[in-house]
């Protein structure tokens, strides 16, 4: 239970930085309408990324070989799009903005994957 916890307040802290560095960009629309909603949000991005992404990675695993892994970049782009269409108070308005926090999504996670901390596997 501490570690479904640990990667909620993870996502939060990922989407967070989304809205953050989206809302500062000019030519992207992004923002959040409160906590609440970042946290929803979190939760639904979770969710998608456990249960649905692998099964749509699965599916369009031919496209990922042809096109040298560039359509699994879509896919992580959709689950950040079915999340703000989810979530009422949680917005990516353009195409632009949602490839850009999809970059930003990826780089967050980067980091955490390299930074030691309460959110990385324990093997025992």
């Amino acid at each position: 239970m501490k570690r479904l916890l640990i990667h909620w307040l993870a996502n939060a802290l990922v989407l967070g930085v989304v809205v953050l560095v989206l809302h500062h960009i000019k030519t992207t629309d992004a923002g959040v309408k409160d906590a609440g909603d970042l946290l929803l949000a979190a939760a639904v991005f979770g969710v998608l990324n456990t249960f649905l992404k692998p099964i749509i990675k699965f599916l369009t695993f031919p496209f990922a070989v042809l096109s040298l892994g560039l359509a699994w970049f879509f896919v992580s782009m959709l689950m950040l799009a079915i999340t703000q269409h989810v979530v009422s108070g949680f917005h990516i308005h353009t195409f632009k903005a949602l490839a850009i926090g999809t970059v930003i999504v990826w780089a967050v996670n980067l980091v955490l994957d390299i930074v030691p901390g309460p959110w990385k596997y324990k093997k025992h």
